[in-house]
């Protein structure tokens, strides 16, 4: 709740004119408790995790046949029913885990900082705190990660999330009860080690759910922005992660490459992806050579006959 009881108030208290952002700010925050605003990130978090997965859910029941050939497990099928079981379990996470969890987290939220004051943080120093709580997260995560795939953790925990083989972006979220708190520590560890405002706290968790969403998606899109970010794993690292399954040694890391390259966890998964390259150019390269033969057939004619 803000200090002051109207935008004049405000701006006379700041020596300014709001921005426009800032003013938004103000009429919608202005009279409802701190407490209030911070419950929000539930709702954001239930609502994002029901609409970004939205496409993949489309293009796996095959309303888009083109996108087909962008499935890293194009022999896995992917059901509706399946989906929608996905889902009310997820749902029913959020709200029997992580809803109690906002509630009695409030405290803790006061007590680091996170503040819902005016004026709002900049775009650029936004930025540079939801890296910051990227680079935290994927750290801790990277080695939570590795001790439940232990043969305690995984038989008594991870194995849930393991149920797929072929991830869905439904499923980024699947998950024992235990390990949803277990991995929302390093999650809540990022904004209490370099506190913000609240509006950058809720991004973060929106961004993080949408990037899960993606690299539990079972696609390898080419034209992904993410493919951008140095560093980034993506759909393909991961995928391999769950296709290993229960044996998985490798690909850890929830968003970046770096910690398994310098811990040696990702051995497995660069020596199959050249195995796989280097197949990949050896059928090329015959099949060049066969269009060099006399009455040749193309691979795509002899499929039709």
């Amino acid at each position: 709740m803000l200090p002051y009881q109207n935008l004049q108030e405000a701006e006379e208290a700041h020596g300014r004119a709001l921005s426009v952002a800032e003013k938004l700010w103000f009429r919608y925050s202005a009279h409802k408790p701190d407490y209030v605003l911070h419950y929000h990130n539930i709702i954001f978090l239930m609502l994002f995790y029901t609409l970004a997965p939205l496409p993949y859910v489309f293009i796996g029941l095959g309303w888009f046949k083109n996108m087909d050939k962008y499935k890293i497990q194009p022999k896995v099928k992917d059901s509706f029913s399946n989906m929608f079981k996905c889902y009310k379990n997820v749902m029913g996470s959020f709200l029997l885990v992580v809803g109690p969890l906002q509630v009695i987290s409030y405290p803790t939220i006061q007590w680091i900082g996170i503040r819902t004051s005016l004026p709002l943080p900049s775009l650029w120093e936004v930025f540079l705190q939801i890296m910051v709580y990227f680079i935290i997260e994927d750290f801790g995560n990277y080695w939570i990660h590795r001790l439940l795939h232990s043969k305690w953790g995984y038989d008594k925990i991870h194995r849930i999330h393991h149920e797929y083989a072929a991830p869905i972006g439904l499923a980024a979220p699947y998950a024992h009860w235990a390990e949803i708190l277990i991995l929302g520590i390093p999650a809540f560890l990022a904004p209490a080690l370099v506190p913000g405002h609240i509006v950058t706290y809720w991004l973060w968790f929106i961004l993080r759910q949408m990037e899960a969403i993606e690299t539990h998606s079972g696609y390898n899109f080419p034209w992904s922005p993410s493919k951008y970010i140095p560093f980034y794993g993506g759909a393909e690292y991961h995928d391999y992660h769950h296709y290993v399954g229960e044996q998985s040694q490798s690909n850890f890391a929830s968003v970046f490459t770096y910690c398994d390259y310098i811990y040696g966890t990702d051995k497995g998964y660069r020596y199959r992806k050249q195995a796989l390259e280097k197949l990949a150019k050896l059928r090329h390269e015959d099949e060049g050579r066969r269009e060099d033969e006399p009455y040749h057939i193309p691979a795509e004619d002899r499929k039709s006959q």
